[in-house]
C-alpha cells in the first residue's frame, strides 16, 4: 500500500506542476460535445448515438456473460433447444448488429451530406492559409480581393454564415474547431472550403489537426464570435492602416523595428514594412494572444517572444533578437501601440 500511495502522491504533484505550466493554448475548451453551430450539433448527435449504443452493447454483453457463468455453476444446467439457440444467434448475433450498423452508417452519411452543403448567398468569405506554424486570415470582398488581414484570430458575427477557403503555404495542415465544425485539411496547391454559422457569442479554440512538424501541437488559433455591431467595429479597425507613431517612445520603437530587420518578415500597413514571411502586425495589440495562441498578448509575454522565440516554441522560424534592454523596451512600446 505504501508504494501505491507514494506513486499516487508523485503523480498528483507532477500533474499539478504540469497544469501550472500549461500555455494559453490549453486554456479554452475544445469539446466536440459542446456545439455552437448546427454542423457541430450534428456531429455531437452522432457521437452521443454511438456512445449510448456502445454502452447498451457493453451492458448487454456483461449481463449475458454473468448469466452464462451463473448457469454454468448450477448443478443442473438447462440446455437451450436447437431452435432457441438458432434464434438467439440470428437475433442477437446478426439482426441486432446489422440494424445498429445500418442506422449508424445511415446517420453518418446524412450528416456528411449536410456538412458538405453549400453555404447561403450572404456568407462572409474568409481565406485562411496555414503556415509552419501559424494561421494567416484574410477577409475577402465580393470579388475575392483581400480587404483585411490578421493572424491566428478569426472574428465572425453571430447568426451569419461564414464561408472559409483553406489553403496551405508549405505542408499539409488541418483546420479544426471542435465546437464549430469537423476538421478540413489544407493541402498545398489546392483550395478546400467549409462553412459554419455560430449562434452564440464566445471564444472557441481551434487547432491544426494534421501533424505538420515540430510545433504542430502549438499551432492553435481562436475564433471569436460576437454580435454584428461589435464585429463591424472590429472589422472597420482591421481594414484601417496602423496609426502613425507620434510620441518619442513609440517613434524610437518604430526605428528599432526597421533597424532590427523586422520589416523584412512582417507587414505593418501604413508604413514601409511589407514582409510576408511572418504574420501581419498592423493591429497586433488588438489580439488576445501571440505565437499561435501559445501565450497571452501581454507586454511580458511579447517581450519574451521577441527576445527568444525558440525558448517558447522550439523550431520557430523567427530568429532570436540581438536587442539590448532599452531597444527591446522601445520596440515593445511600438508593438503595443498597434491597436
Amino acid at each position: 500500500m505504501h508504494f501505491w500511495t507514494e506513486l499516487s502522491n508523485k503523480a498528483t504533484f507532477v500533474a499539478v506542476v504540469f497544469t501550472l505550466k500549461l500555455p494559453l493554448s490549453y486554456a479554452q475548451s475544445q469539446s466536440a460535445i459542446q456545439p455552437a453551430t448546427e454542423q457541430a450539433r450534428g456531429i455531437s448527435y452522432i457521437w452521443w448515438s454511438m456512445f449510448w449504443v456502445a454502452v447498451v452493447v457493453f451492458v448487454a454483453v456483461m449481463l449475458l456473460l454473468a448469466w452464462g457463468l451463473w448457469r454454468g455453476k448450477s448443478k443442473k444446467p438447462t440446455q437451450l433447444s436447437y431452435l432457441a439457440s438458432r434464434n438467439l444467434v440470428i437475433v442477437a448475433g446478426i439482426a441486432v448488429p446489422l440494424v445498429t450498423v445500418i442506422c449508424l452508417v445511415g446517420g453518418s452519411l446524412m450528416l456528411g451530406r449536410s456538412l458538405s452543403a453549400s453555404p447561403p448567398d450572404n456568407a462572409l468569405e474568409v481565406r485562411i492559409t496555414g503556415w509552419m506554424w501559424w494561421w494567416q486570415i484574410e477577409y475577402l470582398d465580393e470579388n475575392s480581393n483581400t480587404i483585411a488581414t490578421t493572424a491566428n484570430e478569426l472574428h465572425v458575427p453571430i447568426n451569419r454564415p461564414i464561408q472559409i477557403y483553406l489553403e496551405s503555404g508549405d505542408v499539409i495542415h488541418s483546420f479544426w474547431v471542435p465546437q464549430l465544425h469537423g476538421k478540413t485539411d489544407l493541402i498545398p496547391g489546392r483550395t478546400n472550403s467549409s462553412w459554419f454559422e455560430v449562434d452564440a457569442s464566445g471564444t472557441f479554440r481551434g487547432q491544426c489537426a494534421e501533424f505538420c512538424g515540430l510545433q504542430h501541437a502549438l499551432m492553435g488559433f481562436l475564433v471569436v464570435s460576437e454580435p454584428q455591431a461589435e464585429f463591424d467595429v472590429w472589422f472597420a479597425n482591421q481594414q484601417a492602416p496602423a496609426q502613425p507613431a507620434e510620441n518619442n517612445g513609440v517613434l524610437a520603437g518604430q526605428r528599432v523595428f526597421f533597424e532590427a530587420g523586422c520589416h523584412q518578415c512582417h507587414t505593418i500597413r501604413g508604413t514601409d514594412a511589407a514582409g510576408t514571411a511572418g504574420p501581419d502586425l498592423t493591429h497586433l495589440a488588438s489580439r488576445q494572444s501571440i505565437a499561435s495562441v501559445t501565450r497571452r498578448n501581454s507586454r511580458a509575454h511579447l517581450g519574451g517572444w521577441v527576445a527568444d522565440p525558440n525558448g517558447i516554441k522550439p523550431g520557430a522560424k523567427m530568429p532570436m533578437s540581438q536587442l539590448d534592454a532599452k531597444e527591446l523596451s522601445d520596440l515593445l512600446d511600438y508593438l503595443q501601440s498597434l491597436h
